[in-house]
């Protein structure tokens, strides 16, 4: 992944297509925009997030994925991470394929592999009636875990950790979560465990890993880091994982670590949303505390081309170093979608 040389010209990516290494595209969206964007030299599909990549450094010959498509086209070896019943089975927690019914309830039901991510496909099984009903071919059931869910990124250099930073997240309802922590703290018992299962399935790997547990027990992987927040890590961070895909190694210092906040703002499905102006943006922006504002959803595109969870559809994503303000922008962002009036409304019909 890191063959040094003579710097070859940047490969543009367009939204409408999947760069490979190789330089060949291929249609990823069938939406009806796709118009050029300038050189990226991370791999990015949501153009909501290449703001956090446009001013790396990073050589033409190095390829970042940022999300699980990239992620499992980019590392043949590793790819079957990817597989969650895998996962479940090399922890020697209780789980099944369809077919082969659980010996007790309630369990959790997801699809093997799922690249798209959202929780697309999930559902909480209470008892046999729901799992002949719901439970399809492609599907597996395992253990429902309970406790903390966290999303941890590692950077990883030959299947040793060489870093780490947890995420806490907080449910919302129906798959969606309110908001995560990027916490400024470590979790030595859940650092220990998940550093012996990499030194153990991943010992020749070299990347971003990153890892979501409930209650200290790993429920999925992904060949990539978290790019929901990567802004909250640290100015050098991004400079820093370039290193580790260019010349295999890790120096990132880390001495500005603070907890941050990604505040996250869900509508009702069903409901047609268009984006705010360019000035609303820059107000939500210019709000001290804030590090980011994300609007998450194509609006030329039809809702059902997006993967959403059920409890609603994703409008936008607030980074901050600050609950309270990320709070109310969130805030001021639903009333100016409308979500406050929509509620007005539903209260008044009830």
């Amino acid at each position: 992944m890191g063959a040094e040389g003579a710097r070859a010209p940047r490969l543009r990516l367009c939204v409408g297509e999947f760069l490979h290494p190789s330089g060949a595209t291929t249609p990823r969206y069938a939406g009806r925009s796709h118009r050029k964007l300038p050189p990226m030299p991370i791999y990015e599909c949501d153009p909501w997030r290449r703001q956090y990549f446009t001013e790396v450094d990073c050589p033409p010959d190095v390829h970042i994925p940022t999300d699980d498509t990239d992620g499992y086209n980019f590392n043949p070896r590793h790819r079957w991470i990817y597989n969650k019943l895998l996962v479940a089975q090399s922890q020697g927690l209780a789980c099944g394929l369809a077919g082969t019914a659980p010996a007790r309830y309630p369990v959790f039901c997801k699809p093997v592999t799922n690249l798209k991510g959202m929780g697309a496909g999930s559902c909480l099984l209470q008892d046999e009636s729901d799992y002949r009903e719901k439970c399809k071919p492609g599907d597996f059931w395992m253990k429902l875990m309970t406790g903390e869910h966290i999303s941890t990124d590692w950077a990883v250099v030959r299947g040793e950790t060489a870093w780490c930073r947890h995420t806490l997240g907080i449910p919302g309802v129906a798959g969606t979560f309110d908001y995560w922590v990027i916490q400024a703290r470590g979790r030595p018992g859940l650092e220990k465990y998940c550093r012996d299962w990499i030194t153990a399935y991943l010992p020749d790997y070299t990347g971003m890993l990153n890892i979501e547990t409930i209650g200290g027990r790993i429920i999925e992987m992904h060949l990539r880091f978290s790019d929901q927040w990567p802004d909250l890590y640290g100015r050098e961070w991004l400079n820093a994982t370039v290193r580790l895909y260019q010349h295999h190694r890790w120096d990132f210092a880390d001495s500005e670590r603070a907890d941050g906040y990604s505040v996250v703002l869900f509508g009702p499905h069903g409901i047609p949303y268009v984006h705010p102006t360019p000035k609303m943006l820059n107000s939500y922006r210019s709000t001290l505390g804030v590090s980011s504002v994300q609007i998450t959803f194509f609006e030329d595109r039809p809702q059902h081309s997006h993967v959403m969870p059920p409890g609603g559809f994703r409008l936008a994503i607030v980074n901050s170093f600050s609950l309270e303000a990320g709070m109310r922008v969130r805030a001021t962002m639903a009333r100016d979608f409308g979500l406050h009036a929509l509620e007005r409304r539903e209260k008044l019909a009830v």
